[in-house]
């Protein structure tokens, strides 16, 4: 009898729906790390290194050799310099963003109500296609003081000469020795009393032939006539030969008067007795004067004032709102293309309801519309301060080598303790570690009010 061996194969028991589930997921974490490692090593070695390195290296002296603890913090607080970037910094974290979402706020608004509105957003939005670096050169020449170089001086100026009527000699002066003696205001004098029934002719110099008025005549015809017995007369010209030769402290026949010269008689007491204006050949005439008196004659400093210049925009005064002013110029269509965004997916039915019930365009706008767009503006403030705590470009492109100092931000500041001559990278590095420091507060704050939209 034939006995039979039946091998019987036992399997696995199946895995479950749980465990196979587990299996997806790490297969899922496995492939999505794969992916997801290249950006981890290039955020490792752009970010989480050079971090940890700068905080490494804020506790070592210059050299980088000697451990110095805490010094390069204590020494940070103590330098004036620093001090005033910590201040400045300051302005531009209130100042600059405020003003941007204000102005975002309003242009956003004002724009719904414009027919071409892609255009003007667009406008607007283009400067943000303009590198720091180009911005930085254009205002540096727009903010000039030179008014032939800087536009907006060369405005200033147009507007207040406007207004207000400039010298037209401000090189003049008188030739030493010939009867004029200069005061401290600028004015001249002559320098002895004349009495009624004289002439006196005043000789100018320092005005280049180019430069005297084309309406000018020849003073010699004035200078011969005499004066009356109550005035006092003569003639204010230019002691100079065209072509050499003449006399000094003389009127010779070639040499012109000096129009719309102005000129005083100043009595014994300091009183003004009499106000004359050069006719175009440089005459002028005092009369009804005292006969028995003596007077002074004198040019006012007015004419000799200097041209105005306008306004020192990059002087230690307006450096640092002069180029929060390029900021904003970048800045604003960042602003206003967000807020126009959020200002879109207003419900548009409680803006109607409020009109429906007699709201103005004010009342809807402070009550209604502000209010809905609060988050929104809350984000591109937080975004607008975190930049301007890193802002470097425009400030050491605008602000002159004299007033960097004046223009410094922590950002410049970093760089220049560490690289534009203090050469002391301890000190630059606590500088970047402050600056980090500062700007991860806004920066998670920004990122748990994504979150929090997001669910």
């Amino acid at each position: 009898m034939t006995s039979t061996l039946v091998k019987e194969t036992v399997s696995p028991p199946s895995a479950g729906p749980a465990e196979r589930a587990r299996r997806s997921r790490r297969r899922a974490r496995a492939v999505a790390l794969l992916f997801v490692l290249p950006a981890l090593l290039l955020l490792g070695a752009l970010v989480v290194y050079p971090v940890l390195f700068s905080v490494g290296r804020s506790f070592f002296d210059a050299s980088g050799d000697r451990f110095v603890g805490a010094d390069n913090y204590t020494e940070m607080f103590r330098d004036p310099a620093t001090l005033k970037a910590v201040r400045n910094t300051a302005i531009w974290v209130v100042v600059a963003p405020t003003l941007l979402t204000g102005l975002g706020l309003v242009l956003a608004v004002l724009v719904e109500k414009v027919r071409w509105a892609t255009a003007f957003k667009l406008l607007l939005f283009m400067p943000m296609a303009v590198s720091f670096l180009a911005a930085g050169i254009v205002f540096r020449l727009a903010y000039d003081e030179d008014p032939a170089k800087g536009v907006l001086n060369a405005a200033v100026v147009s507007v207040h000469d406007a207004f207000k009527s400039t010298s037209e000699y401000p090189t003049a002066r008188a030739r030493d020795g010939h009867g004029l003696t200069a005061d401290r205001d600028g004015s001249y004098r002559t320098d002895r009393p004349v009495s009624p029934g004289t002439a006196v002719d005043l000789g100018m110099v320092g005005v280049a032939p180019g430069d005297v008025p084309g309406d000018a005549r020849p003073a010699y015809a004035a200078a011969q006539r005499p004066a009356a017995a109550d005035e006092v007369s003569g003639v204010v010209y230019l002691d100079f030969t065209p072509g050499g030769g003449g006399e000094q402290g003389k009127v010779d026949r070639a040499e012109n008067g000096l129009p719309r010269m102005r000129v005083e008689a100043v009595a014994a007491d300091g009183t003004t007795a009499g106000t004359a204006t050069t006719a175009a050949d440089g005459s002028y005439r005092f009369t009804g004067l005292k006969a028995a008196a003596t007077y002074t004659v004198r040019l006012p400093a007015s004419n000799f004032a200097q041209p105005y210049q306008g306004v020192s925009w990059l002087g230690p005064a307006l450096v640092t709102p002069a180029i929060i002013g390029a900021y904003l110029w970048i800045w604003t269509g960042f602003a206003m293309v967000l807020i126009g965004a959020g200002l879109a997916a207003l419900p548009r039915d409680a803006l109607e309801a409020a009109r429906m019930d007699g709201a103005n365009e004010w009342q809807i706008f402070r009550r209604i519309t502000v209010p809905l767009l609060a988050p929104v503006l809350t984000v591109v403030f937080v975004t607008l301060v975190i930049n301007v705590m890193k802002v470097f470009d425009l400030v050491y492109i605008i602000a002159p080598g004299p007033v960097q100092e004046d223009a410094t931000v922590l950002a410049t500041q970093m760089w220049l303790v560490s690289f534009g001559g203090g050469n002391n990278q301890g000190l630059g590095s606590a500088l970047g570690v402050l600056l980090l420091l500062l700007v991860v507060p806004a920066m998670a704050f920004n990122v748990r009010r994504f979150r929090r939209s997001q669910r």
